[in-house]
């Protein structure tokens, strides 16, 4: 076990102001079951001036996963003996449905809903109702590939799994979180806050940056397993110190949500029952990031070291980021020198299977991916290959190999060819997708094009469109009513034998080849 490099982790506390730019936040460092440092800086309402403390909730977002799972493991005995009740929440699903496990695992192939509310006419700021969750979520009818056998991240999954807890149990799933896990940790002020437009303790949430300015962010989600808790920074840290308090009890909630996860044919997986698996400063943690419009949380338990790190923002910085170099401050590790500038990695390619447009980016540094839904940065290997957290990248001739080991996908990427413009008007119409039920306007005016989303949720704003290829096209969407936004989406049009466009197939990594029909 390592001894805690302390100085080291004060200077790190100490530099995460400077770091990691915006209004407030908190950090803890839990060793041995106890505290041993913590922080508390800025301010929670900047125009109220009402200071950041330990004491302060703020909403923990999607690290709410891991105690939903908890919960579940909790209240039923044998998981599995739900699996057929899942039919009730996909009614009109085509092929095989997800087992409950594989909902706790993110493998269940859904896409999730939080991007499908873009497709659905959402706009950024409107209010989503409990009630229209279900209805969304029984539209679904095809996923993006068979149970089990890959990896993708969908809050659907855990929206079923709490109205599954709820429904099982005939008890509020904040009444069974406070009875059944804070009261036992210590979590004293913990609490299932579903609606997130008015947040805990006056706390307010900021959109924007240093270089623009802040702003406080306008969320109108109602939340549940998903993301709805809101902890403050003590109670975060009860709950990393409860963790090492059952560590040796194989009957232990965390032991149990804690097992290596794995895939259908066996191969290990890297993220199960809410908790992400993965290695930091050559040790293996768990944990879990979460964020929502203004607001992002990241925590890390190294079971090893009996060391935990907890960090929230009430802006959108990089948590996880900050949580990392905590960790790494603490066992003192040193970051290895970086071999030199990649050469040859700027270009755009055609992930035809998932229907995703991969962009690389090369600096002095590394090199950015823009996939998923945020930037990942990769720096070159030893054996000249381009790698990142879960990534792995290689040039194939022309092509691009990408390796996605945590989600058990491979890709073949061919290059995408280079346009300097397109003819917005040949695809400007109006299109249906059977899949959703939901409709796509697109429109040209002199040269720029635009599209626009209506659905079960209304007529969303509209979206900025540009050409990256031969019949290739991204909308890019920057905001909606989660955080983060799906980003860019690859439209990939349909032609008939005349070369008219007579349909496109659209997504994103969290939605994937969702197919449109022409009808105007």
């Amino acid at each position: 076990m390592t001894t805690i490099d302390e100085a080291a982790l004060g200077r790190a506390l100490d530099q995460l102001p400077l770091r990691f730019k915006g209004p407030g936040g908190v950090a803890g460092v839990v060793k041995d079951g106890q505290i041993i440092a913590r922080r508390a800086w800025g301010y929670a309402d900047l125009r109220a001036r009402l200071p950041m403390t330990a004491a302060l909730r703020l909403p923990i977002c999607s690290i709410t996963k891991q105690f939903t799972c908890a919960l579940l493991l909790d209240q039923v005995a044998d998981p599995s003996t739900l699996d057929p009740r899942i039919a009730e929440f996909l009614p009109n699903f085509e092929g095989p449905l997800p087992t409950v496990k594989q909902l706790c695992d993110n493998q269940s192939g859904l896409r999730d809903y939080w991007a499908l509310t873009v497709l659905q006419g959402a706009v950024p700021e409107a209010t989503f109702r409990r009630e229209d969750a279900m209805p969304l979520l029984a539209r679904m009818k095809t996923g993006h590939f068979p149970p089990g056998t890959s990896y993708s991240y969908c809050n659907c999954n855990f929206r079923i799994l709490s109205e599954l807890i709820e429904a099982t149990t005939g008890r509020a799933l904040g009444d069974l979180y406070a009875e059944r896990l804070f009261a036992p940790a210590g979590m004293t002020t913990a609490t299932l806050l579903p609606d997130s437009r008015v947040p805990a303790d006056g706390v307010v949430g900021y959109e924007g940056n240093d270089e623009v300015g802040f702003l406080p962010a306008e969320n109108g989600i109602y939340w549940i397993g998903d993301a709805g808790i809101s902890a403050s920074l003590a109670d975060m840290l009860a709950w990393e110190a409860h963790i090492d308090a059952t560590r040796d009890d194989p009957c232990g909630l965390y032991t149990r949500l804690s097992a290596a996860p794995s895939f259908q044919d066996g191969t290990p997986a890297s993220y199960g029952y809410g908790l992400k698996h993965d290695t930091v400063a050559g040790v293996k943690v768990t944990g879990h990031g979460g964020a929502l419009r203004g607001f992002r949380a990241h925590r890390l338990h190294a079971l090893s070291e009996r060391l935990s790190v907890v960090v929230m923002f009430n802006h959108e910085a990089n948590a996880r980021g900050a949580a990392v170099a905590l960790l790494e401050a603490a066992l003192g590790f040193a970051e290895p020198e970086k071999p030199g500038t990649p050469e040859g990695w700027d270009g755009l390619w055609l992930d035809n299977d998932q229907g995703l447009v991969l962009r690389t980016t090369a600096d002095s540094t590394g090199v950015t991916l823009r996939y998923a839904t945020s930037p990942a940065r990769l720096a070159v290997g030893a054996d000249g290959g381009i790698h990142g957290e879960g990534v792995s990248l290689r040039r194939q001739g022309d092509g691009l190999l990408m390796t996605r080991a945590a989600e058990n996908l491979q890709v073949t990427a061919p290059p995408l060819a280079a346009v300097n413009r397109a003819d917005g008007l040949a695809l400007a119409g109006r299109y249906w997708s059977d899949e959703l039920e939901a409709a796509l306007e697109i429109d040209t005016r002199d040269g720029a094009t635009f599209a626009g989303f209506e659905g079960l949720l209304g007529a969303g704003p509209m979206e900025r469109m540009y050409p990256v290829g031969p019949d290739v096209w991204v909308i890019t969407t920057r905001r909606s009513m989660d955080a983060a936004a799906p980003g860019d989406w690859t439209v990939q049009l349909r032609r008939d034998d005349g070369g008219a466009v007579i349909g496109l197939t659209l997504g994103c990594w969290l939605a994937r080849r969702i197919a449109y029909r022409r009808i105007a």
